[in-house]
């Protein structure tokens, strides 16, 4: 199971903008694994807390309101869950062997520096992978995947209807105590 935080329209169909699986591929090049020229990069997580501290890293030491959670377009912010039982050709740049093989050393995974980290995963998709999979730089034990659109649509499905984000939600409870993030 994966998981994705997204600015929701609920009548939106999964694929088209407001939907838990559109990607806006204009809008991107400034993400860590981002290469639209190639693909678009879809950012999950495997688990919703991951999926939400995500989101809500830049209310860091500052406080978390009801009203943080809708966009200023009124798109509320919601937590979908994804089947990702069909994705199968993913690479997993968590695992030592595969760093190893590759020539990268877990600094040049977890780096801010884009010019480094956006090529790596260019690699990875031109091999045919369908994504990646990568430690969080929140906190390690959260493992991130990176889906490359074009493949990954296809091999992933809702797994019910997306929940509106909440400051009661517990995953964003969760990611907010983690973040040092009070909520009011």
């Amino acid at each position: 199971m994966l998981f994705r935080v997204f600015p929701w329209t609920p009548d939106a169909l999964p694929t088209t903008a407001g939907g838990a699986l559109f990607v806006p591929r204009a809008w991107q090049g400034a993400g860590r694994h981002d290469n639209p020229d190639s693909y678009g990069a879809l950012y999950l997580a495997t688990s919703p807390v991951s999926a939400v501290a995500e989101r809500l890293q830049a209310f860091r030491g500052t406080q978390l309101r009801a009203s943080d959670l809708r966009r200023a377009d009124g798109r509320a912010l919601a937590l979908a869950r994804l089947d990702d039982s069909a994705m199968e050709n993913v690479v997993d740049l968590d695992e030592p062997l595969e760093l190893t093989r590759r020539g990268l050393r877990p600094s040049g995974v977890a780096t801010r520096d884009r010019t480094r980290t956006q090529p790596a995963a260019l690699r990875v998709f031109e091999e045919g992978a369908s994504g990646l999979r990568w430690w969080s730089t929140l906190e390690a034990s959260w493992i991130n995947v990176t889906a490359f659109a074009d493949r990954a649509l296809p091999e992933l499905s809702l797994a019910g209807p997306p929940q509106r984000l909440t400051v009661g939600m517990p995953a964003v409870a969760e990611a907010a105590g983690l973040l040092g993030v009070r909520i009011t």
